[in-house]
């Protein structure tokens, strides 16, 4: 299993996956994505932030970073974080804990890049989500109060979310224990 940057021809894949996640949380939960712009994701492959998991040659899932989100985190944004966004894993390969896998790979890298954190974010009431998340060695923060930013996607407009972290110090402890 690898992790590498994705590069522009993955653009199609990306959809793809975001589409099977989209398809998928309308049968798990009463909220769902309301969909992403190309050039979004095409910022992100050139600033190198967008990453998928390749297995066999395959992608099996993808994810995000950003440096600053200060839309979801305000004040706690100024603390030098890792941000993981839209992880989709594609729906063959569900039940293969991918999000250990990026979270490992979000501590080493944050802690290579000076970050102090790593941060999540999901719906404020998607238990699911808050006990696989905390499963993963996230700390639950809380919830936010609703959210209401034209910068954010859609989907954030006029929800609460729950707010996840890692300090990096206690992320490497948990890798070196591996």
């Amino acid at each position: 299993m690898q992790i590498i940057n994705s590069t522009a021809s993955d653009v199609e894949t990306i959809f793809e996956f975001y589409n099977f996640a989209i398809a998928y949380q309308k049968t798990k939960f009463n909220k769902h994505w309301q969909g992403f712009d190309i050039p979004l994701i095409e910022q992100e492959i050139r600033e190198n932030r967008q990453f998928k998991i390749i297995l066999d040659n395959k992608i099996v899932c993808i994810f995000a970073i950003t440096f600053n989100d200060k839309a979801i985190w305000g004040e706690k944004d100024n603390d030098p974080s890792v941000y993981i966004h839209r992880i989709v894993t594609h729906p063959v390969f569900h039940g293969n804990n991918y999000v250990k896998n990026i979270v490992d790979w979000a501590v080493d890298y944050g802690s290579k890049n000076a970050k102090q954190f790593v941060r999540m974010d999901t719906w404020g009431d998607n238990q699911k989500l808050i006990d696989h998340y905390t499963g993963c060695g996230f700390t639950f923060l809380g919830v936010t109060e609703k959210m209401n930013d034209i910068n954010l996607p859609k989907h954030y407009d006029c929800i609460s979310l729950s707010l996840f972290e890692i300090a990096i110090k206690e992320g490497q402890k948990s890798i070196q224990k591996k």
